[in-house]
């Protein structure tokens, strides 16, 4: 039995099991990454709210390195719940994958301290409560009467979630990284489901989310809603809200890394070798960039990798990271590579970064894209989100909630739900207008990716392939 006062009992503290997988390790190098997440959540159906909750979580990560004739091998072991206890079988685990592999095709030097260790490293950890919600709810609670006045009934979730990761490694380096990430869906119906409509925000807080607003909006649509037009498949000028672009532009940012692209897999790829950095992808001044530090945005400020993959590598943990921008004017600028894929391309060392912003210099808000309208499609958000071609990053997947069309410069009634066929690295040639960039929450992605500010988007030819019987 461990003694109350034995060193093991009393390590509890996340930066204290950190240190402690540091001190365990016998190998050459060793990374332990410590998150502790909480989380709090609120859902609610026909106006009224049914359940809540407020949840707590531990996960350890330890990543050895061994060295050897042939190279540097690594081993990865991840547990949850992980106690003082835990600790020396989870760091020998970690050390016999690293001996039982062959050497780690992305080695290279763990990243050593470039500097003190963050401020609060030795603090406990953030931790969100169920206060999050203190003016929220009183606030959906007055949306849920003006709704069941109005004749429409809501549903949906909020949740929020913070996670404090601390990094160490054994060349010295202790990070610690809070991140906040806050979800709200909402979903308006008819009382028959005929008609519904949709509306999502990204938070780090909620105290900048007001729901009678949302709901005012999901109104309008579903008044929108009561006249109904077929229509059949083909190509329409149509308007893509901010939150349908990020999904599009988030599946191309997770799919532009350096090394699949230079060697010839992806739609960054030049034909005879080669990647397509430094090519003109759209007219517009269009820059897609990310940013550790963007206001309302902000994200780990360095590399927390769990893996390695072609878009990370456990061995850049705790490599800083700076603002980058991935497209810029309109020219492609920058692929996503790890140091040792920016070795093997011959590009620029450009980790991924938790944020994705489209800037265009617009300045139309999407109401005023929809009054400079003469006949188009205005799109809700889109759904089931699939890759068909990585050639040509060709994507396919369903509108959702309301597809309305208008018709000079005012909506005029709701049309059918289409399957959509399109690429957006080629939509991106093809968008004649961008408004005004704004937060948004993508729809598809917003279970792993939230922290996205794009623009409404005019594509005049936006393949519409095939009708949809969805609602």
């Amino acid at each position: 039995m461990t003694s109350p006062t034995s060193p093991k009992s009393r390590i509890s503290k996340p930066h204290e099991i950190v240190e402690r997988a540091l001190e365990l390790s016998t190998a050459d190098g060793c990374v332990v990454i410590a998150d502790e997440q909480s989380s709090a959540n609120l859902r609610w159906a026909g106006n009224a709210l049914t359940t809540n909750g407020v949840t707590r979580g531990r996960t350890l990560t330890v990543i050895a390195t061994v060295d050897g004739a042939r190279g540097t091998a690594s081993g990865v072991v991840s547990r949850s719940a992980v106690t003082a206890d835990d600790l020396e079988p989870l760091v020998r685990a970690a050390e016999a994958a690293a001996r039982g592999a062959g050497p780690a095709e992305d080695a290279q030097p763990l990243v050593g301290a470039g500097g003190p260790a963050s401020a609060g490293f030795t603090d406990a950890p953030a931790e969100t409560t169920s206060a999050v919600f203190d003016d929220f709810a009183p606030a959906l609670g007055e949306s849920f009467a003006r709704a069941r006045s109005g004749g429409r009934e809501l549903y949906g979730f909020a949740n929020h979630e913070l996670t404090s990761t601390y990094l160490g490694t054994s060349t010295g380096v202790r990070l610690r990284h809070d991140q906040p990430s806050g979800t709200l869906e909402l979903n308006a119906k008819s009382p028959d489901r005929s008609r519904s409509a949709w509306a999502g925000r990204a938070t780090r807080d909620f105290r900048d989310v007001d729901p009678a607003a949302l709901d005012a909006e999901l109104a309008r649509r579903l008044a929108w809603a009561e006249r109904k037009v077929e229509l059949p498949a083909g190509r329409y000028e149509t308007l893509l809200p901010p939150t349908a672009v990020a999904d599009l532009l988030i599946y191309q940012f997770w799919s532009s890394t350096a090394r699949d692209a230079a060697e010839g897999r992806t739609v960054f790829s030049l034909p005879g070798g080669g990647t397509r950095v430094g090519e003109k992808l759209s007219e517009l001044p269009l820059t897609l960039r990310s940013d550790p530090h963007e206001p309302g945005l902000e994200s780990a400020p360095f590399v927390i990798a769990h893996a390695s993959g072609d878009d990370a590598s456990v061995f850049d943990n705790g490599l800083p990271l700076a603002p980058t921008e991935w497209v810029s004017g309109g020219t492609l600028d920058r692929l996503v590579t790890t140091r040792h894929s920016a070795g093997l391309t011959g590009l620029p060392v450009a980790p991924g970064i938790g944020n994705l912003i489209l800037d265009a210099g617009g300045e139309r808000s999407l109401d005023e894209m929809v009054a400079n309208t003469s006949r188009g499609l205005l799109l809700t958000c889109l759904w089931y989100i699939r890759e068909v071609d990585p050639a040509t990053l060709l994507l396919t997947g369903l509108t959702r909630d309301g597809v309305y069309l208008v018709e000079d410069g005012e909506v005029v009634g709701e049309v059918n739900n289409f399957r959509f066929n399109e690429s957006p690295v080629d939509l991106l040639s093809r968008a004649v207008e961008a408004g005004r960039t704004e937060k948004t929450l993508p729809r598809e992605w917003g279970d792993w990716f939230t922290r996205a500010a794009m623009p409404a988007l005019r594509v005049p030819d936006f393949n519409m392939s095939s009708v949809s019987q969805g609602v």
